[in-house]
């Protein structure tokens, strides 16, 4: 049972990050638009990017320490995607280059994206297997 609750938990963690890059995509898209001023956008983003990244890391440390290697196996290209950002400080978006960089910004959050929703398929078919397996129990 214990188990289920792990998958969950990692669920909503994933749930969670995928939101923020929903969210990130929105402001990039609302700036593509002119719905928004590029000062509002980039303080906008820049906000959800720190969650983003600790949210990430305990998602990796997470399943290495509940014992999942290849979940986090999984977890770790991204979060040294992450961290490189963050050693090269290029984590932030900056408010006067935010034009020129809105296609390049809105790809690497697709990408974010992509990769977010194989894992959280992952997840949930270890939810689904975990809880057939307890079942037969």
């Amino acid at each position: 049972m214990g188990d289920i609750f792990i998958w969950l938990i990692s669920f909503f963690i994933l749930i969670a990050l995928v939101v923020l890059l929903i969210y990130q995509l929105t402001c990039l898209a609302d700036l593509e638009f002119d719905y928004i001023n590029p000062y509002d956008s980039s303080s906008r983003i820049n906000k959800v990017f720190l969650p983003e990244f600790f949210l990430q890391g305990f998602l990796c440390l997470f399943y290495l320490l509940t014992g999942h290697w290849i979940m986090s196996l999984l977890c770790t290209p991204y979060l040294y995607y992450n961290v490189r950002l963050y050693t090269s400080k290029q984590h932030l978006v900056d408010v006067t280059e935010i034009f020129n960089l809105l296609q390049r910004e809105k790809n690497q959050r697709y990408y974010k994206l992509a990769y977010l929703v194989i894992l959280l398929f992952l997840s949930l078919f270890w939810i689904i297997f975990s809880a057939l397996e307890y079942e037969d129990d």
